[in-house]
C-alpha cells in the first residue's frame, strides 16, 4: 500500500498502484493546471507515470527552473510536430532543450528560409492552441524501432543503434500524430507550450562531426510568461547592438581578414585598450607579489610530449618543423613556466613563487567556432602559475580568489557565478591526490563564504579547478577566470624543491588567469559597454574642437595642456560644423567633447559636453583635468 509523502509531512494512503496525476487531484484540482512534471523521491517523472511504492512528492511548475527546461524539451517536440507537418519527409534528429531554448536538427532536402521560419512558427502556434494532451507510453527497443522504421526516421534509428542497448524500454511522446523519443519528463499538455519564438536557422553536422551530413538546425526560446519572452527577446535586440564585431568597425578597433581566421588585425584605437588593460594587469600584479616572464612562442615537440599536453591536447595544437625537429607553437604558459622554476634550485624558502606573463598562445580552434573576438586562434593570456608546498596551498588560493574579485570590481562587474569543476574521466594521477585537491578548493570557498556550484567531471585533466563567470548588465554570461590545483605537471617535468628536511619534493602548481584571453575580454567590456568605455580604458578620453578659425591656436594650446599630463586627447581643426563634429564624437562613444569658441577664448575656459549630452559649461582647465585625473582613479564604470 503506497504511503504518499507531501509537503509539510501530509501523507495520503492509497491500496494500489496509481498515476502521480491522480495523487494531484486528490491533493487540489486547481495545483494541476499548473502542474507539469513531478519528483518522486528527488528523481524527475512525467505525472502520466504510475508509482507503487512509498515515496515523497514534489510537485514542478513551469515557475520552477525544472519546470521551464521541461516546456523547452517539450517545444523541441512541438517543433518538430510543425515541420513534419509542413515536410512530411522531413527526418528529425536531435532536439534538445539548451540555455534559453531549445533546437531541432532535420534532414530535409528543402532548403529553409526566414520565411519558413516564420511559417513554422505560424504552425507551431496553431497546435499549441488545440490544447491536446501530450501522451507518453514506454515500449521495447525493438517496439521503438520498428515505429521509427515505419515513419521512415533515419536518424532515430541511428540514435536506437548506436546510443540505446536493445534491453532498454524506450519512453515515446505522442503529439497528435507525430511521435517522438526522449527521457522525458514532458509537459502534460501543450498549453504549456505558448510563450516561444524561433530565432534563426543553422548548419549543424550529424552528431557534430565534419565528416558526417550536413543537417539543418532551427533555433528556439520559449519561457513561462509573456513576460519573460519579451524581456528575453528585447535583451537579444540590445545584444545585437552591442555586438563588438560592429562596434569594434565603428571606433575602428580591429579587424580580421577572411584569408587568416580567428587572428586579429590590431588597429591604434584597439591597441591603446589592449595596452591599458596589460598596464592595469601589471599594477595588481606588482600589488599581489608576481614576477613577470617572457617565454618562446615555439618549444620543442618532446617538451609537450612528456607534459602530457599531447595527449591530451594534441588536436587543438598548431606544428611546424626547423632543421628535420619537430616544434609545437605553444596553445598554453605552464610547460614553459615550469622550465623558468627548474632553472635555478630552489628551497622550501623560496616558495611560494609566482611567475606571471603575458603570454601569446595559439589554438586550433575548429572555423565554424571562431567568433569575432570571443574565439580566436592568436590570444594573449594574463597568465600566471604559483610553486608552492602543500601547505600553502589555501593561502595561495585565497589570495587568487581576492585578486579575480578585486580586478573584476574595477570593471563594474558585480554579478559573479562560482563553479568547483571536479575530476573529469580522462585524468591523470590518482584519487587520493584528487579527493585532497577538491578539498582544498572547496575549503577556501566555503571559508570565504562564496556561494558556489559544482561541476562534475568538468575539471582540467591534471587537477580540479574554480572557475569565474561575469554576468552583464543583460544577464549573459562569460567565463573568465580559473583557478587550477597541478600536482602532476611538476612530477611530469621533474621540478622539484629542497624541503626543510633537506630532501627533494615536487612542488604543487597552481594555474591562474582572471580576464582570461585579452582579446576576449575586450569583446566582453566593448558588449558590456556598448562601446561607450569608462574614461580609464577609453582609446580617446577627449576630443577638442574650434568653432571659427579664430580659436585655433587656443584649441591647440588646450590640446598640449592634455597631451603633457598624459590624458589620451584628440585635435579637431577640420573647417566643419559644430553640430556636425559633435554628432561624429557622440556616435564615437568619446567620453568628453571640449568646445573652443569666442567665449571660451575670452573667459580661457572651456565647455565640456559628456558622452551621456550632459552640457559643462565655462570650466576652468586645471579644474578639468582634476576631474578627469580624479575619474580616472576611481575607475568609474
Amino acid at each position: 500500500m503506497p504511503v504518499i509523502t507531501y509537503l509539510n509531512n501530509k501523507k495520503l494512503f492509497y491500496e494500489h498502484t496509481l498515476e502521480i496525476v491522480n495523487i494531484i487531484k486528490r491533493l487540489d484540482h486547481n495545483l494541476l493546471q499548473e502542474c507539469i512534471a513531478a519528483k518522486i523521491n528527488g528523481r524527475l517523472m512525467d505525472i502520466s507515470d504510475t508509482i507503487d511504492y512509498d515515496a515523497d512528492l514534489e510537485i514542478i511548475t513551469a515557475k520552477d527552473k525544472i519546470g521551464i527546461n521541461i516546456i523547452r524539451r517539450s517545444c523541441a517536440h512541438l517543433l518538430g510536430h510543425a515541420v513534419k507537418q509542413l515536410w512530411p519527409k522531413a527526418q528529425m534528429a536531435i532536439g534538445p532543450a539548451i540555455s534559453n531554448g531549445f533546437y531541432y536538427d532535420i534532414y530535409l532536402e528543402h532548403q529553409l528560409s526566414s520565411n519558413d521560419l516564420q511559417k513554422i512558427e505560424n504552425k507551431m502556434q496553431t497546435l499549441s492552441r488545440k490544447n491536446y494532451v501530450i501522451k507518453k507510453k514506454c515500449v521495447s527497443w525493438e517496439e521503438a524501432y520498428n515505429i521509427f522504421l515505419n515513419r521512415k526516421e533515419n536518424y532515430k534509428i541511428k540514435i536506437l543503434n548506436k546510443n540505446i542497448p536493445k534491453n532498454s524500454s524506450i519512453s515515446l511522446y505522442s503529439h497528435e500524430e507525430y511521435i517522438d523519443m526522449c527521457l522525458g519528463p514532458h509537459v502534460p499538455n501543450i498549453r504549456f507550450c505558448i510563450f516561444f519564438k524561433l530565432q534563426k536557422i543553422s548548419g549543424a553536422y550529424w552528431r557534430g562531426n565534419s565528416k558526417n551530413e550536413m543537417l539543418q538546425r532551427i533555433y528556439g526560446t520559449a519561457w513561462n510568461s509573456e513576460y519573460e519572452l519579451t524581456k528575453f527577446l528585447e535583451n537579444v535586440k540590445e545584444s545585437k547592438k552591442r555586438d563588438h564585431r560592429v562596434i569594434g568597425k565603428k571606433l575602428d578597433l580591429f579587424h580580421i581578414e577572411d584569408n587568416i581566421p580567428g587572428m586579429i588585425f590590431w588597429h591604434q584605437n584597439g591597441l591603446v585598450i589592449f595596452h591599458i588593460l596589460k598596464k592595469f594587469i601589471r599594477m595588481k600584479l606588482k600589488k599581489y607579489h608576481y614576477q613577470e616572464v617572457k617565454t618562446p612562442l615555439i618549444m620543442n615537440y618532446n617538451l609537450w610530449e612528456d607534459s602530457g599536453h599531447l595527449e591530451n591536447y594534441g588536436n587543438n595544437m598548431f606544428y611546424t618543423y626547423a632543421e628535420n625537429k619537430k616544434y609545437c607553437i605553444k596553445p598554453m604558459n605552464c610547460p614553459a613556466h615550469l622550465l623558468i622554476f627548474k632553472k635555478t634550485l630552489k628551497s622550501y624558502r623560496d616558495l611560494p613563487l609566482r611567475i606571471s606573463e603575458f603570454g601569446i598562445c595559439h589554438r586550433n580552434e575548429p572555423s565554424g567556432s571562431l567568433h569575432g573576438l570571443m574565439r580566436i586562434r592568436n590570444f594573449t593570456q594574463d597568465d600566471a602559475h604559483i610553486f608552492c608546498t602543500h601547505n600553502q596551498i589555501k593561502t595561495e588560493v585565497n589570495a587568487c580568489i581576492d585578486m579575480v574579485y578585486d580586478i573584476y570590481n574595477c570593471f563594474g562587474f558585480k554579478k559573479i557565478l562560482v563553479q568547483l569543476s571536479t575530476r573529469p574521466k580522462k585524468r591523470i594521477g590518482n584519487d587520493h591526490i584528487w579527493d585532497f585537491a577538491e578539498q582544498q578548493l572547496s575549503s577556501v570557498l566555503e571559508k570565504k563564504d562564496i556561494n558556489f556550484t559544482q561541476s562534475p567531471y568538468d575539471g582540467a585533466f591534471y587537477g580540479p579547478k574554480i572557475e569565474f563567470t561575469l554576468l552583464d548588465s543583460l544577464n549573459r554570461k562569460w567565463q573568465c577566470g580559473t583557478i587550477q590545483l597541478d600536482f602532476f605537471s611538476p612530477q611530469k617535468l621533474n621540478a622539484y624543491y629542497i624541503n626543510n628536511h633537506n630532501t627533494r619534493t615536487h612542488p604543487v602548481m597552481i594555474h591562474r588567469a582572471i580576464l582570461g584571453s585579452i582579446e576576449r575580454f575586450i569583446g566582453i567590456l566593448t558588449e558590456e559597454y556598448s562601446g561607450k568605455y569608462p574614461l580609464w580604458i577609453a582609446p580617446i578620453q577627449i576630443v577638442i574642437i574650434n568653432i571659427t578659425d579664430e580659436e585655433i591656436l587656443y584649441a591647440k594650446n588646450i590640446y598640449n595642456f592634455f597631451l603633457k599630463r598624459n590624458i589620451r586627447a584628440k585635435l579637431d581643426l577640420r573647417n566643419e560644423k559644430i553640430g556636425f563634429k559633435i554628432r561624429e564624437y557622440t556616435l564615437r562613444c568619446i567620453p568628453y567633447i571640449l568646445i573652443c569658441g569666442k567665449r571660451e577664448l575670452e573667459t580661457q575656459t572651456i565647455s565640456v559636453r559628456t558622452k551621456t549630452g550632459k552640457k559643462l559649461i565655462e570650466i576652468n582647465l586645471e579644474k578639468f583635468y582634476d576631474k578627469l585625473l580624479q575619474e580616472v582613479l576611481l575607475k568609474k564604470c
